[in-house]
């Protein structure tokens, strides 16, 4: 892990946050993959996952987030907090709007409770653009960490960035699998349910490109955005994830899967940050 974290170190920040994003994309098709494996998986499992995914997303929203953004604010009492406050709420607002103009139809539920502006779009592409939702925040967040360390900021270092990569990079697995069985239970080919799967985080490098790039720029912008990238992935698991878990019988086995994920992603950022 030290060779990573140095490797990091020695390359330009954008590219860093680019080949970082690069990786948690990989473990997106990789969760996608096992469409190739398996056809009909259990319901149980499949929310395990989601509340894993629920987790990582919470924990790295503090954690990774923040925690840094509060701590490189100036001032002092309730002025140290406004930016983590007015980030936190226009990141949450942003994601808002997209659910409400981009049509998308969440896991496990039903094609006449999709989303956002009504088209005639195969549930096939609703169901990719729910996830994608999903992936814009964290792609976000970690181009913004990365910007962060690069502009040389108390509390942003390269051991987090990395933690927070990686982290979303374990959650990102089990949503690639949640968005490809669902499309194979339907009836497409195993090679279409994997190619939908793995699409769904694309956004991942080109938000964290933007998210590094806007930091580096405008240096002053950074706790704002720390805690604008928390704020949209704290909507994501509010609006969507948490809701995904709760249509059937196993919503006990969605909460310890959400136990499991914050234990992991809290673990990581304080084991590498």
């Amino acid at each position: 892990m030290e060779q990573v974290i140095d490797y990091f170190e020695s390359i330009n920040p954008i590219l860093a946050a680019f080949y970082a994003t690069l990786f948690t994309w990989g473990l997106t098709a990789a969760g996608a993959g096992l469409v190739f494996l398996f056809k009909n998986p259990k319901r149980s499992v499949m929310d395990g996952m989601l509340g894993f995914t629920g987790g990582v997303m919470v924990a790295a929203s503090f954690w990774s987030l923040l925690a840094p953004g509060i701590e490189m604010s100036p001032g002092e009492g309730f002025v140290k907090v406004i930016p983590a406050a007015v980030g936190f709420l226009l990141g949450a607002l942003f994601l808002f709007g997209l659910d409400k103009v981009l049509p998308h139809l969440h896991i496990n539920f039903k094609e006449s409770e999709a989303e956002g502006v009504k088209t005639p779009w195969h549930r096939t592409t609703l169901l990719t653009l729910a996830i994608t939702l999903h992936n814009i925040p964290e792609g976000l967040a970690v181009g913004v960490l990365f910007g962060g360390v690069a502009a040389g900021f108390d509390g942003a270092t390269i051991g987090g960035a990395v933690a927070l990569a990686l982290g979303i990079g374990l959650q990102n697995f089990p949503e690639g699998f949640a968005v490809a069985m669902p499309l194979r239970r339907q009836g497409l080919s195993r090679r279409k349910s994997f190619m939908y799967g793995q699409a769904s985080a694309i956004v991942e490098p080109i938000a964290a490109v933007i998210g590094a790039w806007a930091v580096i720029t405008f240096e002053p912008i950074l706790p704002y955005a720390l805690a604008f990238a928390a704020g949209a992935m704290i909507f994501v698991v509010v609006e969507e994830v948490i809701p995904e878990t709760q249509q059937d019988k196993h919503s006990d086995i969605a909460v310890m899967g959400f136990i499991g994920g914050f234990i992991v992603m809290m673990t990581l950022d304080v084991g590498l940050g």
